[in-house]
């Protein structure tokens, strides 16, 4: 297991440092499997802000990504709920994708999500120039319906653009406002 540990707008100390290691370590031995974290640590300097500390956490594991976000009064804090909630990341991430590897024709090792990080590419689109700012070119993989919910669900994203494996059609999995998912299919041409 690699930790990165790095700081955004704040100077990470040795004790911040080996704090978010030591914490994000812990809650990363619930699988035995190898993977990688990327923690970033910040501070967002507007006053009105009441929970300026932010910590990150990027996980990448075999084709998957899982990243969790907090904010909070406090650093230490941050770095406590978000390594709560990557443990609880990592054990859904287990039931849906680790524990049927076993019995569904492998589908964690044709489930992946490259480098795509559908929180920053929204952040970027939504200015207010409404002017497209940035272009990213992302491979989409062939997955079923049941895949797609997999990865919205670990990414935590609102949307999900995949390649339908049993039709070909390029399709959208959002998450409704309401509870539940949507599907946006390409018409038949």
């Amino acid at each position: 297991m690699e930790i990165t540990v790095t700081g955004r707008n704040i100077t990470v100390t040795p004790a911040l440092r080996s704090y978010a290691e030591e914490k994000i370590t812990d809650s990363m031995k619930a699988m035995d499997i190898e993977m990688t974290a990327e923690v970033e640590l910040s501070a967002e300097r507007n006053r009105s802000n009441a929970l300026p500390c932010v910590c990150e956490v990027t996980l990448r594991t075999k084709g998957h990504v899982i990243r969790v976000q907090e904010n909070e009064n406090d650093m230490y804090a941050a770095i406590d709920i978000a390594a709560a909630k990557v443990l609880r990341q990592l054990r859904k991430y287990k039931t849906k994708v680790v524990n049927r590897r076993h019995g569904a024709d492998g589908i964690a090792e044709t489930f992946g999500t490259g480098d795509l990080d559908l929180d920053a590419l929204m952040a970027e689109l939504s200015g207010a120039d409404e002017e497209i700012v940035r272009v990213k070119e992302v491979e989409f993989e062939p997955k079923t319906e049941e895949e797609a919910l997999i990865a919205i669900d670990l990414l935590g994203h609102d949307f999900y653009g995949y390649i339908d494996r049993d039709t070909n059609a390029f399709c959208i999995l959002y998450r409704r406002e309401n509870g539940g998912y949507g599907l946006l299919k390409q018409a038949d041409a």
